[in-house]
């Protein structure tokens, strides 16, 4: 099926829906949202168009419909009014995730949930509005699934702070983080910012609906599935919290997602440090910091987002695994037995080595 242009796609999605209602202030991002207010910046036709192109553009496979990214838009221009409708109405539900499980480095696999496309693209037009309205009140030294945020900006910032004398490292690693979000303390966080019911209403839903395995529909009482556009901000305002209260104590540290290295002066500093934050971590947050994955110790006998810093910080090098990993992929891709032309290869290759 051709994907056509992006520009297309959008004219399909616009013919689609009905013209805005005006809504004063309807672009703005004040301190204190009002009721409904959020709903409607989701359902504008402009933040619409922006998650259908943010979709198309990640492609991802369909969820348990079968529906591909290439035919939602003419999906949408036949049953946008319906689904707006319902979203509208709070009468929306959202159709269970499909479970994919990714084989992770250590043999292990990684649980990924893929929602519907329709799903997908509802779920984008959400984030795009809640990104806008907690951005601003992210830490700084929170560095995963941000805008103008990379991995390499906190490795950089682990690395000054080691050169600024911070030589030991608790590294924490929280376990099966995205499984074991509490949903309630999301959901509390989420008030904090967020006084909009429907959609408070709607994100509960995405939360509840269930991952189809083997045929099955099973619960998700807790957990954010990795897969979701949602998820990615969901998993900052949870952790939002942990950074604020690090920022509270004065420590150093950075933040990727669930890796976090917090940087001090010793390591009986770092062994009350991990105490502590382990403590926090189970009481405040219900979750749980992996003590086999966790350490204190000298950061260059550690990796962070698959780099390793000199004992003087002076220099970043990858990290062993990682590079092994990567030399791994690169045979594999460069086979002879694989049989693809050289424009196939080369644009594999660039995908494993640009990321």
């Amino acid at each position: 099926m051709s994907t056509g242009t992006a520009s297309d796609l959008q004219r399909k999605l616009a013919a689609a829906l009905p013209p805005d209602e005006p809504a004063a202030g309807s672009h703005e991002q004040p301190e204190s949202i009002p009721p409904r207010a959020l709903l409607a910046q989701v359902l504008d036709r402009a933040n619409l168009q922006r998650a259908l192109k943010h979709v198309r553009r990640n492609q991802g496979a369909p969820g348990i419909d079968g529906m591909t990214v290439d035919e939602l838009p003419e999906y949408l221009k036949h049953h946008w009014l319906d689904i707006r409708a319902e979203l509208e109405t709070g009468q929306y539900r959202p159709q269970p995730v499909k479970r994919v499980d990714i084989p992770k480095g250590d043999g292990k696999t990684r649980p990924l949930g893929i929602p519907t496309v329709i799903d997908r693209f509802i779920q984008q037009a959400i984030a795009q509005v809640l990104s806008a309205h907690w951005e601003p009140h992210f830490h700084p030294h929170s560095y995963g699934f941000r805008p103008n945020r990379s991995a390499h900006q906190a490795v950089r910032h682990v690395q000054a702070t080691i050169r600024a004398g911070y030589g030991w490292v608790v590294d924490l690693d929280l376990q099966s983080f995205f499984d074991r979000v509490n949903h309630d303390r999301l959901m509390a966080r989420l008030k904090t910012r967020t006084q909009d019911a429907d959609v408070l209403r709607l994100i509960n839903r995405f939360l509840k609906v269930g991952v189809v395995v083997g045929g099955k529909i099973e619960a998700t009482p807790t957990g954010v599935p990795q897969g979701g556009p949602l998820s990615p901000l969901l998993a900052n305002v949870v952790l939002d919290e942990l950074d604020w209260e690090l920022d509270r104590r004065g420590h150093r540290f950075a933040r990727y997602a669930d890796d976090c290295n917090i940087l001090v002066k010793s390591k009986r500093a770092g062994e009350r440090v991990m105490a502590s934050v382990t403590r926090f971590v189970s009481d405040s947050l219900r979750l749980t910091v992996n003590p086999l994955k966790s350490a204190v110790d000298r950061p260059w006998k550690r990796k962070f987002l698959g780099f390793t810093v000199s004992r003087n910080g002076k220099k970043l090098k990858v990290a062993d695994k990682a590079l092994a990993k990567l030399k791994d992929r690169v045979r594999e891709l460069t086979r002879r037995t694989r049989g693809n032309r050289i424009e196939v290869i080369a644009a594999d290759l660039r995908e494993s080595l640009l990321g």
